[in-house]
């Protein structure tokens, strides 16, 4: 008889602390590191040859919006938020099962004794999301190059040039120094991306001041003539 009765085997640590801004793709931010630390049950054993590979697929939850339930016709944002589609014609978040799939790098593999921690690269993951299972990256079989990709034929191109204000490059400077990562790029790379609803693009998108939250601090921006995003502040 089937089971749903599914256990994590360990959790995600992000730089994402809530679902908006986060890259609706894995990949698209390379800045965006992560770490996943696996349950104690799983020690060095449990990985191993891991190491050799590049890339790695993981499976996860959408813990943050199973509550939410799902339906069956869902508005893509590479649509423009405006035409529908089928649920399992998209990567939806809200699911009949909120279970995700996304393939990220495999940095490197830390054991701190009996622990086993996977550090990656290009997350598109929220904090803390259980992880359900891993499986490694096969080019030969998971890369088909002739494969037809329907509404979401490309890679979405960077559409804004970011600028920082006086204030958000000295910010940026001191989160960098505490955290030891690459804040400015990392902040470039998601901004550039366009994160705001699609629904969200009118004159009044111009006056308005996003927000979203990244490690510990609150980063919030305005859009500007030219297609130009100003980064006004990152704020602990």
């Amino acid at each position: 008889m089937f089971s749903s009765d599914y256990e994590p085997i360990g959790y995600l640590n992000s730089c994402y602390q809530e679902k908006f801004g986060i890259p609706r793709q894995p990949g698209l931010v390379t800045a965006a590191k992560s770490q996943l630390t696996l349950n104690d049950e799983f020690n060095e054993d449990s990985v191993r040859g891991l190491e050799g590979f590049s890339h790695i697929w993981l499976q996860f939850v959408f813990h943050k919006t199973q509550k939410q339930g799902w339906k069956s016709m869902v508005r893509p944002p590479r649509l423009g938020g405006n035409k529908k589609v089928g649920v399992f014609a998209s990567r939806s978040t809200f699911r009949p099962n909120p279970i995700g799939l996304s393939v990220v790098e495999l940095l490197r593999i830390e054991v701190r004794g009996s622990q086993v921690i996977l550090h990656l690269l290009g997350c598109d993951l929220l904090n803390k999301t259980p992880i359900l299972d891993i499986k490694p990256y096969l080019p030969y079989v998971d890369a088909i190059p002739d494969a037809i990709g329907g509404f979401a034929k490309e890679k979405p191109e960077s559409l804004f040039d970011v600028i920082f204000t006086d204030l958000a490059k000295y910010q940026c400077e001191q989160a960098e120094a505490r955290l030891g990562e690459d804040i400015s790029l990392l902040i470039t790379q998601i901004l550039a991306l366009d994160p705001s609803p699609s629904y969200q693009k009118n004159t009044a998108t111009k006056l308005r001041i996003y927000r979203m939250k990244l490690y510990d601090f609150d980063l919030s921006w305005q859009y500007c003539e030219n297609n130009k995003i100003k980064v006004l502040a990152i704020d602990s």
